[in-house]
């Protein structure tokens, strides 16, 4: 995973755990996919790269561009994408959110040490036991995670348990109350050893 500029001079908090399982993208298996602005696909004993952006991280002008650009490829091709069509989806689209997010809009509060290693802490807390964590960062305005759930539980649950917990957290330590996260995070099965390395 490529270390993430923060877009503020405040590096990046980088960790990697090693020994961690990696299940990359079967197409012999099936594939669920969930529903959401996004595509969500799903399957079984694999490794997901999984973005998710504080609340305020984009301008509204810049989302409203990128959802209109989305809603139109969409738009022009199947609901059944083929491999090559996701792995443009993905191009086009995650991968554009990222060089926004990268330029550090917003209030950018995990530039703050101590929140930083909040979410630090909660990537970390149920490695082993949920899921496996392989390599993360923390920059100022979003979260990289490349994570393998654990049999019987869900990518979904594990985003929800890491943003619950720190939505509240953050909160508490800055006196406020209201939306942290976004609340859709970008997600795909990492696809070979290769795309992992990228």
């Amino acid at each position: 995973m490529k270390e993430s500029e923060s877009g503020n001079g405040v590096p990046p908090l980088f960790s990697q755990s090693k020994d961690t399982p990696i299940g990359f993208f079967d197409p012999d298996e099936p594939v669920a996919n969930l529903t959401g602005n996004l595509p969500h696909w799903r399957q079984d004993n694999t490794t997901y790269f999984v973005t998710f952006r504080l609340a305020d991280s984009l301008p509204r002008e810049r989302l409203e561009q990128w959802q209109a650009e989305k809603d139109q490829w969409l738009k022009a091709h199947p609901k059944s994408l083929t491999r090559q069509q996701k792995v443009e989806f993905y191009r086009l689209f995650p991968e554009h959110m990222q060089k926004w997010l990268d330029a550090g809009h917003g209030s950018c509060i995990l530039a703050r040490p101590d929140l930083r290693q909040l979410v630090s802490g909660a990537l970390r807390y149920f490695h082993g036991k949920r899921y496996h964590l392989d390599e993360y960062v923390v920059a100022a305005n979003h979260v990289h995670v490349i994570v393998t759930p654990a049999p019987e539980n869900e990518l979904s649950s594990v985003l929800h348990s890491w943003k619950s917990y720190t939505s509240h957290e953050i909160n508490k330590r800055l006196g406020r109350s209201g939306e942290i996260w976004q609340k859709e995070s970008f997600d795909h099965i990492v696809r070979s050893e290769e795309s992992l390395v990228k």
